[in-house]
């Protein structure tokens, strides 16, 4: 039953990182890859209709983990406070500027307001890629006095780090590029003309950079934490994530190389759903590894009643057609390209 929940949890936030990533990666360059006032308001109608309910994901997991794991739940939150709570603002800077910008009709207002979405979206990539690093490489759980992990200590993996180390910024710089590929591609799929050739190129130049990238992210990551490689060493089976990956990567080459914007953003989304998938499976049973030595938050040891856990599968399938159904909907509404000329809210 635990393992089923996990599986769950995993899966809305994987969710989050597909749909929500391409709005992320999108705005992340947002003021590079677009060169006149035309494209920008091709962008905001790209994602304007579709960002909010994007962010669903996100709190459709944690409160699922909240109901499934509420230790963990607690844990982490008390544990990532700091990051979680620069996590919010962000969220909420980049909504804000979605939705202020065209209140006013004055060129320094929306340059104001197109920086903010850019540095926020920035953000939100690295803080994600932040996150995910300090999953992976372990936190200090067992300590005395504040619970919360400080922003840095000596900026060294080790038994006391900090949310950023030279490994967990690694991985910031990574899921940056991963999500701006994805929103680069997403981009080239949606629009035409000269914005879509140049998010082509964009996305081009991205994977070449994001394929070394991966290699040395994957080899310090079994360097800094060995045991992620041991679930994989035990059950083979689960081979079959990184591997799949990996043909994903080869799809998104191959189809990019031919020009199918629609069929290269869907490899980048498989993608991003298989190297989440992979770290999941290296990563459980566990949530949090304590770097210092002490008994690890499980999936075991964080789980709620299992009583509770069986009724509450009822209510998540109710939950999860609707959520599906809901995310149909939106896109299936607003499908098809953004022409140029239509404006921020033309949804």
């Amino acid at each position: 039953m635990e393992t089923l929940w996990y599986a769950l949890v995993a899966a809305l936030f994987i969710g989050f990182a597909v749909l929500d990533g391409f709005d992320i990666g999108l705005g992340s360059i947002y003021l590079l890859i677009t060169k006149s006032e035309a494209e920008r308001s091709q962008v905001r109608a790209a994602i304007g209709p579709i960002w909010g309910g994007n962010e669903v994901w996100l709190v459709a997991g944690a409160g699922t983990l909240f109901f499934a794991f509420p230790s963990a739940y607690a844990t982490i939150f008390s544990k990532f406070y700091l990051g979680l709570f620069l996590l919010l603002w962000f969220l909420i800077l980049r909504g804000l500027s979605i939705e202020l910008r065209t209140q006013l009709e004055n060129p320094l207002w929306h340059s104001f307001w197109d920086t903010v979405f850019n540095l926020a979206s920035l953000a939100l990539a690295g803080l994600w890629g932040i996150m995910l690093g300090n999953l992976l490489r372990g936190v200090a759980l067992h300590t005395q006095g504040d619970p919360t992990i400080p922003l840095w200590t000596n900026f060294l993996p080790g038994t006391d780090p900090g949310l950023l180390d030279w490994y967990t910024v690694l991985v910031a710089g990574f899921a940056f590029l991963v999500f701006a590929v994805q929103g680069a591609n997403f981009l080239a799929w949606k629009t035409g003309g000269a914005l879509s050739q140049r998010a082509k190129q964009w996305a081009a130049r991205g994977v070449w950079l994001l394929i070394p990238s991966l290699a040395l992210v994957v080899g310090l990551t079994l360097w800094v934490r060995p045991g992620l490689l041991d679930n994989f060493t035990r059950q083979p089976a689960r081979f079959v994530f990184p591997l799949a990956a990996v043909l994903a990567l080869i799809g998104l080459v191959v189809f990019m190389r031919r020009g199918q914007t629609g069929r290269t953003f869907l490899a980048s989304s498989v993608l991003i759903v298989l190297l989440s998938a992979t770290a999941m499976n290296a990563m459980f049973p566990n949530f949090l590894v304590d770097s210092m030595g002490g008994s690890d938050l499980t999936i075991y040891n964080s789980m709620a009643n299992a009583r509770n856990l069986q009724l509450g599968l009822v209510w998540f399938g109710i939950g999860f057609v609707l959520l599906l159904g809901y995310v149909a909907f939106m896109y299936h509404s607003f499908w098809g390209k953004v022409s140029q000329g239509e404006g921020s809210e033309a949804y």
